[in-house]
């Protein structure tokens, strides 16, 4: 095999195209700006930022996370400063970077969803909203439209016609079928596909005899739930026709990799940026090692490899 000195892993997710494949995944990330001191921000593909919703939010009680083995739950309850104070103190920085930029995006309400979109629509500086109906810690909204195909279907169109962004749906594993919703969403008008968010999940502290997190129940992420994740990315891309963008554990390259092979456009990192604040950058570096090293001149030659 051939030895290249600079593999292309540029991407495309339809017609956003992204210098590589890595991103961000939401809630981990805070508005990207905080990470500047510890990596180059612009080597990624992309910046998903800190779900936004229509009005500010204070989030569940602490105590709202802990470790668990091999991973973390959160339940942090969509904390934000809200969409008009992220347009008027946030994105006027964020419009600097030379990556992408991609707002996720929560209401309550399908008009909330709309909206939020809306307003997003004429800010300069956004690349993309991810619609997020699979967040699992909160009351309203969220998970209740992404177990439900028409509820989901419902969201993405309104998103759809509120907005000329590139418009991703976060999709949730707490279903019976992945490829149903990946039907309902894409014949709502979703642009690309990223999945998976969190699995619900719960934690006790036995001195106490109490659970740890204050709302019982959080969303479970990191390396624990990888195999499944990357199972759900291999469903979704064989009944997908959008791009797919595959989330969950991923921690080093080879991780990434797997979802890529399973059909994956793309990537986002979570959990690990807790662990280390350049975990991204990481990540890219190690695809383009892989590359170099196994004679891969572009992405798309191992996307969706494992058949």
């Amino acid at each position: 095999m051939g030895v290249f000195l600079k593999p292309d892993t540029s991407v495309k997710l339809g017609r956003l195209e992204l210098k590589n494949p890595v991103m961000t995944a939401s809630g981990t990330f805070g508005y990207a700006l905080e990470f500047e001191p510890y990596m180059d921000v612009e080597r990624l593909g992309a910046v998903v930022l800190k779900g936004l919703s229509l009005k500010p939010r204070d989030g569940n009680p602490p105590p709202r996370s802990c470790e668990t083995p091999c991973g973390m739950l959160n339940s942090i309850g969509l904390q934000n400063v809200g969409v008009e104070a992220f347009i008027k103190e946030k994105l006027p920085r964020l419009k600097r970077l030379k990556t992408r930029v991609v707002a996720n995006i929560f209401g309550e309400t399908i008009i909330e969803y709309a909206e939020v979109a809306r307003r997003l629509d004429s800010a300069d500086g956004v690349d993309a909203v991810e619609v997020n109906i699979s967040c699992p810690n909160v009351k309203k909204g969220g998970l209740s439209f992404g177990s439900d195909p028409s509820g989901a279907a419902k969201v993405v169109t309104a998103v759809r016609k509120a907005t000329k962004l590139h418009v991703m749906t976060k999709l949730s594993p707490n279903v019976t079928d992945i490829r149903v919703m990946v039907r309902a969403v894409e014949d709502a008008g979703t642009d690309s596909i990223s999945l998976i968010n969190t699995i619900p999940g719960m934690a006790i502290d036995v001195e106490r005899r109490r659970a740890v997190l204050s709302t019982v129940t959080g969303g479970l992420s990191g390396p624990a739930i990888r195999p499944i994740a990357v199972r759900m990315v291999w469903e979704a891309a064989k009944a997908a026709t959008v791009p797919i963008v595959g989330i969950g554990g991923i921690v080093n390259a080879r991780d990434a990799l797997e979802f890529i092979m399973a059909g994956a456009t793309a990537v986002e990192i979570g959990t690990a940026n807790f662990l280390d604040p350049a975990s991204a950058i990481a990540v890219v570096h190690g695809i383009e090692e892989y590359m170099r090293k196994n004679g891969v001149r572009t992405i798309k030659e191992i996307t969706g490899a494992v058949n």
